[in-house]
């Protein structure tokens, strides 16, 4: 259960604790940026049920319906370059809101979003 998206591309082998999910896999980098984008949490909203006190839960079978295109290899690393920097401005307490505009446009550009489709979702920002 959770308020807010705290997904991260973890490169250093950090430890997790029981109340944490890890997927593996090819495409992670993409797969994180997507999961942070302004996309997944307008489907966030939609697909995933509200519990007491605005949290929502996350869980297999709400994931699987979200559609997630695939990906390159390249275009994999391009996104893997965006989230290092995106964790390391975080880290540093830097602004990152340019950078997370940036891969929202990414993103939307990969699903092809109409203008129309990607003024309605927006820039989500759940903290």
């Amino acid at each position: 259960m959770t308020k807010f998206m705290p997904f991260y591309y973890d490169e250093k082998a950090f430890f997790q604790n029981d109340k944490s999910f890890m997927i593996t896999g090819t495409h992670i980098a993409f797969l994180t940026a997507f999961f942070n984008s302004s996309l997944f949490k307008f489907c966030f909203r939609d697909n995933f049920p509200e519990l007491q006190g605005g949290t929502r839960e996350l869980r297999k079978i709400f994931f699987d319906k979200i559609p997630v295109i695939q990906v390159s290899n390249e275009t994999d690393a391009v996104f893997r370059y965006k989230i290092s920097e995106m964790q390391n401005n975080l880290t540093n307490e830097f602004d990152t809101s340019q950078l997370e505009l940036e891969i929202d446009n990414m993103i939307f550009d990969l699903y092809d979003l109409t203008e129309d489709e990607k003024e309605i979702i927006g820039f989500i920002e759940i903290q």
